[in-house]
């Protein structure tokens, strides 16, 4: 039976239900990865910024003997922000290929053509059997990231000590454990939308004004996501010259997502990248001692990221690819199908 599903209101067991799902194609596809743990699971899947919609799905086997309700084997989510909506599919690894999949992408574009958009983009994990499976359902291949690993337990503590200060002078570093403080707010802002180290496309936008940095702070803080901050501010002019952001998830403490890293143009060449980097590691080795791991992704491209990334440790470890497809198109190929 598959069925709309809100995960505000859905019951503890189905929520846990979609744990186990998601963590049966964690250890098929990523086994690496750390399992996900429950914390804060209802809110991450229903927390959203405003101006967004989430919209989501399930596919929940018939009830057992004893008439309880059967486990959920299938969820898809849709997210609808700006002009595009990111969806999101899970099928548990024992009843692929059976048509699930497909069904769960066609209710989701439904309702996306349905809402007036105009595409479908959605994260692709290389080396999975989602690559074909979106492929084979039309969706094109726009941009390629590499996801980088970084094991603590195996950084070379005193190395990264002396690369938080390599910085040049006249700038200082500073931590910032939830957010940078209200009075840098807009100089932080400032340098988010001057210039990016990545451009990571429309599927994860970044915060480029005051008050769209407030929202999505706000909102990573309901979702159970701890975010920490180092900056370097220019002495000068008082100005943030560069900023890297990390984000520890409730939902799998132990392995840290990197965020948005940043150097503004008039600012580069002075050490700040790998500075502010290491300064981060360093703080996080203290603010979460439970901490194994740092996940970041890179374009490809971005030589001089990946290079100070190899210094710190990192090790490549898959792609990262966003597919996109016009939502029209695929509704009608899908429907074809059937």
């Amino acid at each position: 039976m598959v069925r709309e599903w809100d995960p505000r209101t859905a019951s503890s067991d189905e929520v846990a239900s979609v744990l186990d799902t998601l963590n049966a194609v964690l250890a098929a596809d990523l086994p690496q990865d750390p399992p996900w743990r429950e914390s804060s699971l209802r809110e991450y899947l229903s927390e959203v910024m405003p101006g967004e919609r989430r919209i989501s799905w399930v596919a929940q086997a018939e009830p057992g003997p004893d008439g309880g309700p059967g486990p959920i084997l299938g969820h898809v989510h849709v997210l609808l922000l700006g002009d595009i909506g990111v969806l999101e599919v899970l099928v548990h690894p024992d009843i692929r290929r059976t048509g699930l999949g497909r069904e769960l992408v066609l209710l989701a574009a439904r309702r996306v053509y349905q809402e007036g958009f105009q595409s479908i983009g959605v994260e692709v994990v290389g080396d999975t059997p989602a690559i074909a499976f979106y492929e084979s359902l039309g969706f094109t291949r726009e941009y390629v990231e590499t996801r980088s690993v970084l094991d603590l337990g195996a950084v070379d503590w005193p190395a990264l000590a002396q690369m938080a200060t390599g910085i040049g002078a006249g700038y200082h570093l500073e931590f910032c454990p939830g957010g940078p403080p209200d009075d840098l707010i807009e100089a932080y802002a400032r340098a988010k939308a001057e210039v990016r180290d990545v451009d990571d496309g429309e599927l994860r936008p970044s915060s480029y004004d005051p008050q769209r940095l407030r929202d999505s702070l706000d909102t990573l803080h309901r979702r159970g996501m701890k975010p920490y901050i180092v900056l370097a501010q220019h002495e000068h002019s008082g100005e943030v010259a560069g900023l890297t952001e990390v984000v520890v998830p409730a939902q799998h403490p132990t392995r840290a997502d990197q965020y948005d890293t940043i150097v503004v143009q008039d600012h580069r060449g002075y050490g700040i990248d790998r500075a502010i980097k290491a300064r981060m590691l360093l703080e996080l080795r203290s603010a979460e001692p439970t901490l194994a791991e740092v996940q970041t992704w890179n374009a490809q491209a971005n030589e001089a990221m990946l290079k100070v990334n190899a210094e710190l440790g990192y090790r490549p470890d898959r792609e990262w690819c966003e597919y996109s497809v016009d939502v029209a198109e695929l509704v009608h190929r899908l429907d074809a199908a059937r």
